[in-house]
């Protein structure tokens, strides 16, 4: 988060200064230049002030708390068929695809708290899956 915010600042002075030649062009009701530069530097500082607050609030978790399922834990899970590895992150960090769930997420609510060995049954939008949880760490 600290990479992208760095990157974010990094960006800002070019797009200012496409903003400042967009507005040395003249009318700007018509300077279709002007409103995508204007759009972009409005994206930007959106985007750094979201960064701001959330490095702010941040809090590195080196080891899961508790004995069950919690942020910093790796879990493997087995629905019968294979084995699906996750690690379970704050919500910002969440993605699925890197094998990455917040535990705001609707199987992050149905695994959290539990221990190796516990079954759970996650209902996702097309079906009921049953999931066995082979490890935590």
């Amino acid at each position: 988060m600290k990479q992208d915010y760095e990157d974010l600042k990094a960006q800002r002075p070019e797009a200012v200064e496409h903003l400042k030649r967009a507005r040395e062009m003249g009318d700007l009701s018509e300077n279709g230049y002007y409103k995508a530069s204007r759009a972009k530097l409005s994206s930007i500082d959106r985007r750094l002030y979201q960064f701001s607050l959330s490095l702010k609030q941040a809090v590195i978790i080196d080891k899961p708390q508790g004995s069950g399922i919690s942020v910093g834990s790796i879990v493997t899970l087995f629905d019968g068929k294979k084995e699906i590895n996750y690690t379970i992150v704050g919500d910002l960090e969440a993605h699925p695809l890197d094998g990455k769930i917040s535990l705001l997420s609707p199987l992050g609510r149905a695994i959290e708290g539990k221990k190796a060995g516990d079954e759970i049954v996650f209902r996702a939008p097309s079906a009921e899956i049953k999931y066995k949880i082979i490890s935590v760490s």
